[in-house]
């Protein structure tokens, strides 16, 4: 299943807009905030594919019977873009562990690029749920080597895929590579630029957010 944010009026948009907005860009807590926001809202989209089990809880005048989660699901990130939008999938799913990988991209001499990933913290993910976030899916091929890296690992119940904005194209590409990943985006844009940016996207979300790198 594919959910897009942008398809329907809501006050996530809004969110959206300033994150795009060059001038808004620049008080960087703001961006970090709205990212933050971003992932609160997909949580709660999310929650809603979960399982639930009737419990009951005590309470100052009788028994309330409330479906809770039936299991927490595990947080996963790449490093250091997703680091906002981690956090506001965290603070709906506080029960959650969390995983942490590094992908960047290595230039190549003629110019092209291809995906490292070098580092990865997780915890067992054997019949987990995994929720795997990045602000930009571009070309796709980060999320996908980072995906199929940890399905090569453990057996994983199955996998979310959250992103901010993505390009159409790496939409087909995490499709034909990661064919039973459930997708949930904010806002896809159609073009990318010759060096795989998305246009009009946003920007270095994770320059936006914590500083040009150099």
């Amino acid at each position: 299943m594919m959910f897009v944010l942008s398809d329907t009026p809501t006050v996530g948009n809004h969110f959206l807009a300033e994150l795009r907005d060059a001038g808004i860009q620049q008080d960087t807590m703001r961006f970090r905030r709205n990212m933050e926001r971003l992932g609160e809202i997909f949580a709660y989209e999310i929650s809603k594919s979960m399982q639930y089990v009737e419990t009951d809880f005590e309470t100052p005048l009788g028994t309330a019977t409330v479906p809770v989660l039936e299991e927490q699901p595990v947080l996963a990130t790449i490093l250091r873009a997703g680091l906002p939008l981690h956090q506001g999938l965290l603070n709906f799913f506080d029960k959650a562990d969390s995983a942490f990988i590094s992908a960047y991209r290595k230039v190549n001499k003629g110019g092209g690029f291809s995906i490292q990933s070098d580092y990865a913290a997780t915890p067992d993910l054997d019949g987990k749920i995994l929720v795997i976030s990045d602000p930009m899916l571009a070309t796709g091929m980060s999320m996908v080597l980072c995906c199929k890296e940890l399905l090569g690992q453990y057996t994983i119940k199955a996998v979310h895929i959250v992103a901010v904005i993505a390009s159409a194209e790496g939409i087909n590409y995490v499709k034909a590579n990661l064919p039973k990943a459930h997708l949930w985006i904010g806002a896809i844009d159609e073009e990318m630029t010759t060096k795989a940016y998305i246009v009009p996207g946003l920007g270095d979300a994770g320059d936006l957010a914590f500083g040009v790198k150099i």
